[in-house]
């Protein structure tokens, strides 16, 4: 039986891509191998969020050629939308498939291994790389209205808790982002669609869920209007869904992944706040603290909503992660504008930073401004804050030894060792351990976990937690 394997590079929209994909080639009779040296057909799905992620993607691609060169590589996702040409010029390359055609991906690509096979009609802007004879298949991203529903059920990366992409693209257009350009605008899974995936989902045995998108707050917005406020239809609101998602599935537990600070309304907040079923974790992506440089960023908010959105959540969750994406080394970025984001973040109650190294991305006016950050500045002040969030997570982690956290299980790991055996890196209340198999889990609040005993996955249960190992709570079952 021919085989696929499909590589998933940068955010979790593009792993339920991928996971949507490997669907499409289970669909037409293909099995999934065990590893990218095994597979038949290659399908590498790109990153074009930085120059770095481009370069892993072509690294992964001569890898690729290098260690099975008799597969058929197929590359897609955002690098393969921004750059085609690019992509196809690289040795080894069959085909390059754009976000614009990723539902049709497996239908395109295996027709070359078919000669009776009969094209979907209308592929749009179809090409051949003059020198590899790769063939490229991408048209307009604006004008492609679809969303890739992801079907995660048995994707090999998600068997505890899937990812369920209900929002796609985005309609803002910060200086410095291209993903307007590699993933179009901003639309929505169909609310009945989006319960079906659930329930299906939790029928299959999945407990948490997590719901993600590019700009997933902007969910609904493009969708038909339905829900009658005031008088007047509109469209419905991210809100709406998860109520409606608590109220008419069974699941356990619903993991909302990064919403744009605007888009943390008191109402969502609070429904956040008052649900047990709702994960204990807001991701609320930041940028920088210095309102010169938000402006430069074309954000919409300003350093003090940002605040007041964060204490508010804090407010209303103590014990809740609070995470946040950070640039360093934005065009133009002075030390005092740095020195404002670096207080900003010291004086909130982060959980933990993804802190990003501005970089210019072809077309994006950030690229063109004046005043680019010398390397050596940005990467210090990347260090800097990367320093930081080690502190506040640490801090963070050490307020829960001696409580309790509700944590699910993720697998039965035999070859780990359970923290707390070795004190010299431990905070701990709990006097040294003989060694004892662990099982590795996650906390409601988003904290690694690693529970004493051996468990089977997918379980939600009470820890007590006992030390801080590294970068985890180290627990047994309350």
């Amino acid at each position: 039986m021919a085989s696929f394997y499909v590589q998933n590079f940068g955010c979790r929209a593009t792993q339920a891509d991928g996971a949507a994909i490997e669907q499409q080639f289970r669909q037409r009779g293909l099995e999934q191998a065990s590893n990218p040296g095994a597979a038949e057909w290659l399908v590498l799905n790109t990153c074009a969020v930085t120059a770095a992620a481009e370069q892993d993607a072509r690294a992964a691609i001569r890898r690729a050629q290098r260690q099975n060169p008799g597969c058929r590589i197929v590359v897609t996702g955002c690098y393969a939308q921004r750059a085609p040409q690019e992509v196809a010029a690289l040795p080894g390359v069959t085909s390059v498939i754009g976000n614009s055609h990723k539902n049709d991906l497996a239908e395109i690509a295996l027709r070359q291994a078919s000669p009776s096979f009969i094209p979907v009609a209308d592929l749009g802007m179809r090409d051949t790389a003059a020198e590899s004879g790769a063939e490229i298949f991408v048209s307009d991203i604006f004008a492609h209205t679809q969303l890739l529903a992801a079907p995660v059920f048995d994707s090999a990366n998600e068997r505890t808790r899937p990812n369920l992409k209900i929002q796609d693209g985005c309609n803002n257009r910060c200086s410095f982002c291209i993903i307007p350009s590699v993933r179009g605008r901003s639309r929505s899974l169909n609310p009945d669609e989006v319960l079906r995936q659930v329930t299906d989902l939790v029928s299959s045995g999945y407990r948490e869920i997590v719901i993600s998108g590019i700009n997933l707050g902007r969910w609904g917005r493009d969708l038909e209007p339905s829900t009658v406020s005031g008088g007047r239809p509109r469209p419905p609101k991210l809100e709406e869904l998860v109520e409606k998602t608590l109220a008419q599935t069974p699941l356990e537990k619903l993991r909302i992944s990064s919403v744009e600070p605007m888009d943390w309304t008191d109402s969502f907040i609070q429904l956040m706040a008052q649900s047990p079923r709702i994960a204990k974790h807001a991701h609320v992506p930041m940028q920088s603290g210095s309102d010169s440089v938000l402006r430069r960023m074309h954000r919409k908010y300003r350093p003090w909503h940002y605040r007041e959105k964060i204490e508010k959540i804090r407010a209303a969750m103590p014990t809740a992660a609070i995470g946040a994406d950070v640039m360093v080394g934005f065009p133009g970025e002075t030390d005092a504008e740095f020195e404002g984001t670096r207080q900003m973040i010291d004086e909130l109650p982060f959980t933990y930073l993804h802190v990003f190294t501005f970089s210019a991305r072809p077309g994006t006016p950030a690229a063109a401004m004046s005043n680019q950050v010398p390397v050596h500045i940005a990467r210090e002040r990347n260090r800097i804050l990367r320093d930081l969030s080690d502190v506040k997570k640490r801090e963070f982690m050490r307020s829960f030894i001696g409580g309790e956290l509700e944590a699910i299980t993720l697998d039965r790991d035999s070859d780990r060792i359970a923290g707390g055996c070795d004190n010299r890196a431990a905070v701990s209340l709990a006097p040294p351990s003989s060694l004892r198999r662990c099982t590795s889990a996650l906390t409601d609040n988003y904290l690694k976990l690693n529970l004493r005993g051996t468990h089977p996955p997918n379980r939600w249960l009470r820890a007590r937690i006992e030390a801080v190992e590294q970068d985890r709570l180290v627990g047994r079952v309350a």
